[in-house]
């Protein structure tokens, strides 16, 4: 049975944020069925708020960055070959403004780290998924669209 035969298909809508200081980006290592990974600061977004709010919210709960938003890198689709599941991943660039050093984590982060492209890039193999990378790659080439080009209407 398909999604045009009745049956209902919805993929998880997450965002992610690629925050780079000093040529070095904000990543987060966490543990994920019982493995550590890489990730950007990413998750699901919650109902009644925006995609920007989104952003803003899980970089904050998952490395205690505060940060703004500069850019929109673009939107990623990927089945997750482990369990079937869909994601539209949102990706934003971000400059970080401030660090709250004492602030509880989300659960299952271990730490955030800052790591250079090249850092990252070596530890293919622990990224949470392909995405991490495509969206950073996109980054470093220059991809950048306008956050206007993300419309919000409650």
């Amino acid at each position: 049975m398909t999604y045009r035969e009745g049956r209902f298909w919805q993929p998880d809508v997450t965002v992610a944020t690629v925050v780079v200081r000093d040529g070095r980006l904000l990543v987060v290592e966490e543990r994920v069925r019982g493995e550590l990974v890489l990730n950007q600061p990413a998750g699901h977004l919650e109902p009644d708020e925006s995609l920007l709010e989104a952003a803003l919210r899980e970089t904050l709960e998952e490395t205690g960055w505060e940060v703004t938003l500069t850019a929109f890198i673009g939107a990623y689709q990927w089945k997750a070959p482990a369990d079937g599941r869909h994601f539209l991943r949102l990706a934003f660039a971000a400059e970080p403004l401030r660090h709250h050093p004492d602030r509880t984590l989300d659960e299952g982060i271990v730490q955030a780290l800052w790591l250079t492209p090249a850092e990252l890039a070596a530890e293919t193999a622990r990224h949470r998924s392909p995405l991490v990378w495509r969206a950073v790659e996109d980054f470093l080439s220059g991809r950048r669209f306008p956050l206007q080009a993300l419309t919000h209407c409650p």
